[in-house]
């Protein structure tokens, strides 16, 4: 009977099962089911990381540029202290006072690190043997990236 009151022709059963390749002598269920969650967790920022650099398709019809991108990529995957970097950056430069973003966050997506502090228009002026870049007066990215850029150069 169902919990409206219909009579079922044949039982209504529910079974949830799980199946694992982990060895069940060393693992209990909770950790097993942990662990596995932690991997939904992992594979969501893979996939943050894929598209966040827009390397989900090949860009070109020529092998070549092809092969650089996917190389480029492997390594950014097998290394991924510029994914890091580029967290940090998100981190010191988008979540204070001075982010151009208008909603409070804990953590920017590396796509909005890159639009609203590596995308920003400048001209780079070369003046007594050094090299500067000149921002407009109406950028609105500015403050956070010379905040951001004051914090790296200390360091």
């Amino acid at each position: 009977m169902t919990p409206q009151g219909q009579l079922l022709l044949m039982p209504d059963i529910e079974i949830e099962g799980w199946w694992s390749s982990l060895d069940a002598a060393e693992y209990d269920d909770e950790r097993i089911i942990a662990l596995y969650r932690d991997h939904a967790t992992a594979e969501q920022f893979h996939s943050e990381f894929k598209t966040d650099l827009d390397i989900e398709r090949l860009p070109s019809g020529k092998f070549a540029t092809n092969d650089l991108i996917m190389t480029l990529s492997a390594y950014s995957y097998l290394c991924p202290s510029g994914y890091n970097i580029l967290r940090w950056i998100g981190l010191i430069g988008l979540l204070g006072e001075q982010s151009p973003i208008r909603h409070p966050a804990k953590r920017r997506r590396i796509k909005t690190v890159i639009q609203e502090l590596m995308y920003l228009a400048a001209r780079l002026i070369r003046t007594g043997h050094r090299l500067k870049l000149r921002f407009s007066q109406a950028c609105p990215g500015f403050i956070a990236f010379e905040a951001t850029y004051a914090k790296l150069a200390v360091g």
